[in-house]
């Protein structure tokens, strides 16, 4: 009877891209009941960890950064959420999802609008060797290795190194580079608009944070767990 069990449903299951298809169009429509609740479970935690990480503050300052590195990995769920907001997957509604993204991308430091022309980018030119730099980590083939001056070679493994890779580019790209609409600059006000809206918004809760808290919060929270949560973004 088991042998009987496992022939059926090795009949059953699709064998070609067309049985596959219908059987993951049910996939492809967003749920707004799970979208709603993988927000809340991810959302809902980081902003209690944050709290409790300040509470800890007042115990020690370890323990705070030691929470605040646990929170990065709700962060990099965050981030997850904001990427398929900008794939117009979370939600139904295209606008919905745009300013759910543009509203995490204050929380992930990444300015949405210019994040999703930039990924769109990367996911179009993705494997051409020709039109490699937006979205991308520097990769040269070996052969483009080898036709390096010695000095480049440094440059380049100095780039390469995992402390430089996971350690100074999270600060470089999320402090720093996402400050600015780079690499659409030239590309209309909507991504001076994201950018710099996201930056104001930052500024102002920083600010808050900073008018209640002091620096500590700053120093021992917020940066360690949005540079983290980006050596973490990197690796995957």
């Amino acid at each position: 009877m088991f042998d009987s069990q496992v022939t059926q449903a090795a009949v059953a299951e699709p064998t070609t891209a067309r049985e596959w298809v219908k059987v993951l169009a049910k996939y492809r429509e967003p749920n707004h009941g799970r979208s709603l609740f993988e927000l809340v479970v991810t959302l809902g935690p980081f902003l209690a960890i944050w709290a409790l990480a300040w509470w800890a503050l007042s115990l020690s300052g370890w323990l705070a950064v030691g929470l605040a590195l646990v929170n990065a990995i709700f962060l990099v769920r965050l981030f997850a959420i904001q990427h398929d907001c900008g794939h117009s997957a979370f939600f139904r509604n295209r606008k919905a999802g745009d300013w759910v993204g543009r509203i995490l991308g204050v929380v992930t430091l990444t300015p949405y609008d210019v994040w999703r022309r930039v990924h769109s980018i990367h996911h179009s030119d993705a494997g051409n060797l020709d039109k490699r730099g937006m979205g991308d980590i520097h990769t040269l083939t070996v052969d483009e290795y080898r036709d390096l001056s010695r000095w480049d070679k440094i440059m380049y493994r100095i780039y390469r190194n995992p402390i430089v890779l996971f350690g100074v580019g999270p600060i470089y790209l999320y402090i720093l580079q996402n400050r600015l609409p780079f690499g659409l600059m030239r590309d209309g006000a909507r991504y001076w608009i994201s950018a710099i809206g996201t930056n104001a918004v930052l500024f102002v809760v920083l600010g808050i944070i900073v008018w209640f808290g002091g620096l500590q919060p700053l120093l021992l929270i917020f940066l360690p767990t949005s540079i983290f949560a980006g050596a973490i973004g990197i690796w995957l």
